[in-house]
């Protein structure tokens, strides 16, 4: 009776479990990418991350491209996007300093208002207190510093002549203290009972935010005053190599670059890899034979207004390198003449291709992490700004970084700044330390001698 009693259990058994669906394991019930600690976070932030934003293509584009594949049309809007973009750039640059400084103060707070839009989709269900007031506050506290410190490098004479200028300017890191501290105890007073955990992953998110964003976009402007030139090359090599990359993508690609963004192909990289440097050499060539592109970007006192006049460095001289022997068997020339600067931009471009994408890869990570497609749908068939910006912010510190390493030196008159900025009595101590040091090298005539 025993025996008979657990077969018929073992049978009702199987018949159970065919009745009843498998049990899918737990890691494929979550989606791509997500892991325990991500779900806990999911159930914390109020439910679902943000839905996956899209492109408002203009009716116009519609109607003309409807006769096309989804493909060919996306091909076409981002092109003529693209084209009306560059066209908006050469504008900017024709208008002049002090409007490409106000556009990519425009672009920064653009890109931050993305990011914090995506991170206050997720957390204002529980509509706590000050985060977005707090992050903004953060942001005019970042741009307040550093601008005033842009301000006193390159206005030192301005900024001596007035005395609000003064006395902001010597106070100014104190101030910039002063302002972040006021925000750090507002969002220490705004903290909620219960929600700790997520408020202080929003403080972080501002100032991580803060640090991708703002910082990088300063340095940009620094790259400016070091003359156009360090601007617009590195923004176009970024700029041809997406260009370039998506069109060899597009007509050659078949091997997958990286999982992070699956349409990138190694074809895409190499292509673009190779017309990047060559637009690069081009573009450097050109513009290394004007002034107002070489020269840097200075405030003139007198006139109130920038100017970028003076004598072309050794950069911007046309100069004769001698060919390697493997390459003079294939071209037959010997020598060749060109600008040290076009040196230079083959760093700048083989960055802008190798190492740039990166940036792109790295926000192509962030927007899987958050589910959404593009960070918002400012540009048909291109995204948010942030979409078109993300390479940029890095080529932007490689570039500030390769100028202080291999280009700039002590710079005379902001050494004569500083000297104006010192007491009577310790102007005459430096003189007389130059003095005697020119002396000693023979360089100048002893009083004695005299």
């Amino acid at each position: 009776i025993h025996l008979n009693l657990m077969r018929l259990g073992r049978v009702a058994g199987a018949v159970w479990e065919d009745h009843i669906p498998p049990r899918e394991p737990e890691s494929e019930n979550k989606l791509d990418g997500e892991t325990a600690s991500d779900s806990e976070s999911k159930s914390e932030f109020g439910g679902a991350p943000p839905a996956p934003t899209s492109d408002d293509t203009p009716e116009v584009l519609n109607r003309a491209l409807s006769n096309l594949s989804s493909r060919w049309k996306n091909w076409w809007v981002r092109g003529i996007l693209t084209l009306a973009m560059i066209a908006f750039f050469f504008i900017i640059i024709y208008l002049g300093p002090m409007v490409l400084m106000m556009i990519v103060m425009c672009v920064q707070i653009k890109c931050f208002h993305e990011i914090i839009t995506i991170g206050y989709n997720v957390y204002r269900s529980y509509e706590l207190p000050w985060f977005r007031t707090l992050s903004w506050y953060f942001l005019l506290c970042v741009n307040y510093f550093f601008y005033g410190e842009t301000v006193t490098d390159y206005f030192f004479t301005l900024v001596q002549r007035e005395e609000p200028l003064r006395i902001l300017s010597k106070y100014h890191r104190f101030i910039s203290f002063a302002l972040y501290l006021t925000g750090f105890c507002m969002f220490v007073l705004s903290l909620v009972k219960k929600h700790y955990r997520l408020q202080f992953y929003m403080f972080g998110w501002t100032h991580v935010t803060l640090l991708i964003v703002v910082t990088q976009s300063h340095l940009i402007i620094h790259n400016l005053f070091e003359g156009m030139i360090w601007f617009i090359v590195p923004i176009s090599c970024v700029i041809c190599n997406d260009i370039m990359a998506y069109m060899f993508g597009f007509f050659f690609g078949r091997t997958p670059l990286i999982k992070l963004s699956p349409k990138k192909t190694w074809e895409g990289f190499i292509g673009g890899f190779f017309a990047t440097v060559l637009f690069g050499l081009l573009l450097s060539y050109l513009m290394s034979g004007y002034r107002c592109f070489t020269c840097p970007v200075e405030f003139n006192n007198d006139s109130n207004s920038f100017t970028v006049d003076c004598e072309p460095s050794e950069l911007f001289q046309l100069q004769e390198y001698n060919i390697p022997l493997v390459i003079q068997s294939v071209i037959h020339w010997k020598t060749v003449r060109m600008y040290p600067f076009q040196i230079h931009s083959i760093a700048l471009s083989t960055f802008a291709s190798l190492i740039g994408p990166f940036g792109g890869f790295f926000a192509s990570g962030f927007k899987r992490a958050f589910k959404i497609k593009d960070f918002a749908n400012t540009i048909p068939g291109h995204g948010g700004i942030m979409d078109r910006f993300d390479c940029q912010y890095l080529m932007a510190t490689f570039v500030n970084v390769y100028i202080a390493s291999f280009i700039r030196g002590p710079n005379p008159s902001k050494l004569i700044q500083q000297l104006l900025a010192l007491r009577p009595d310790q102007q005459v101590h430096i003189f007389n330390t130059l003095k005697a040091h020119l002396v000693d090298k023979g360089m100048l005539a002893s009083s004695e001698d005299a």
